[in-house]
């Protein structure tokens, strides 16, 4: 338990992460199709604002601006050789935006899929994919990054090529999935067997897993209740969408409110997350309604999927990928290619 995360896991009943990383970049000018890792050396202070929003709306733990920064993403900007480099600035400024905090505030080093395909269905190998992630791991190692945040991953092998660059950089880590297909991710796995996955894995276990993006916040707690029906006893991460997103003069804009993302944090906690944030459309404006929400919500028994629907809206399709169920038709959602 010497991780600051997992202190502060020790001391609390729940953690408030923060919020969307795509979303407030692009209003702060951030053009489709640019990296954004590249502003963590271009534009140090945009992304100092960029941590300093959810610190300031009360998140206690944050992730970095290097979801994309492994070499296979970044060679589509011909940045594959700046991993280290890009990884370890985007890490330095959070680590001093959390250490001025005033509170223990949690540095955690985002780290999306490649964008590959692992084989044999693509040409990715296992061992190339460690690889990646160990360099991208590394750099946010000698940042100051308190634990690693795998995230948005949809393949059963990228998360544990991703749990065993952990283990060769010598650092604690988190891991979410994105199931958006139906109820599985888009490799087909389902919450059942991301925590089978989770429990078998031969490397070092996550301090918690969890899922993030997806549809919506409804279609996100009917996982997290999927996690917690399997009785395991590993802390779960909510990190659920603001709503749907929308096409509005020109730009996405996601339709939940802060009201209904205040709602969403305590059903998620009584669903059985213990970290619950936001992803795509998610401000500081949001995370300010959930914490407070948290802090003055008192627990309530586990909720039921009609409960869910009622207070969030209906789910995307008929099944949640498990049970007598599994096979009923959903809404087929594409991958996020970006978190937030």
């Amino acid at each position: 338990m010497s991780d600051a995360l997992s202190r502060l896991l020790k001391s609390r009943d729940w953690i408030l992460a923060d919020g969307a990383t795509g979303t407030t970049l692009f209003n702060m000018g951030l053009q489709s199709g640019d990296a954004p890792e590249f502003w963590n050396v271009d534009a140090p202070d945009k992304i100092r604002a960029l941590y300093s929003g959810p610190v300031d709306a009360g998140s206690d733990l944050f992730l970095t601006n290097t979801f994309g920064g492994n070499a296979a993403r970044l060679k589509l900007h011909d940045g594959q050789d700046r991993v280290g480099e890009l990884n370890r600035a985007g890490a330095e400024i959070a680590r001093e935006v959390a250490d001025r905090a005033g509170r223990p505030v949690v540095v955690a080093g985002s780290m999306g899929p490649t964008g590959e395909i692992m084989a044999p269905m693509g040409s990715l190998t296992y061992e190339a994919a460690v690889e990646m992630f160990h360099e991208q791991a590394e750099g946010l190692k000698a940042g100051g990054a308190d634990v690693l945040w795998v995230e948005t991953i949809s393949a059963a092998e990228e998360y544990q090529a991703a749990a065993a660059a952990a283990d060769l950089a010598g650092i604690p880590w988190c891991g979410t999935m994105s199931f958006d297909t139906a109820g599985r991710t888009m490799m087909g796995l389902t919450s059942a067997g991301m925590v089978d996955m989770v429990e078998a894995l031969k490397t070092t276990r996550p301090l918690a897993y969890g899922a993030n993006c997806g549809v919506g916040a409804s279609d996100l707690l009917r996982t997290v209740l999927g996690f917690a029906a399997q009785g395991s006893e590993r802390p779960i991460i909510a990190k659920g969408n603001a709503g749907i997103p929308k096409y509005v003069d020109g730009h996405i804009h996601y339709d939940g409110t802060p009201d209904l993302m205040a709602a969403y944090a305590v059903l998620a906690r009584d669903a059985g997350a213990t970290i619950i944030g936001g992803c795509c459309g998610t401000t500081p404006e949001h995370l300010v309604a959930m914490r407070a929400a948290l802090e003055t919500t008192a627990p309530a028994p586990r909720p039921t999927l009609d409960q869910i629907a009622a207070r969030l809206g209906g789910f995307s399709s008929a099944a949640d990928g498990t049970g007598a169920d599994a096979g009923a038709a959903g809404a087929a959602r594409g991958r996020r290619r970006r978190r937030g």
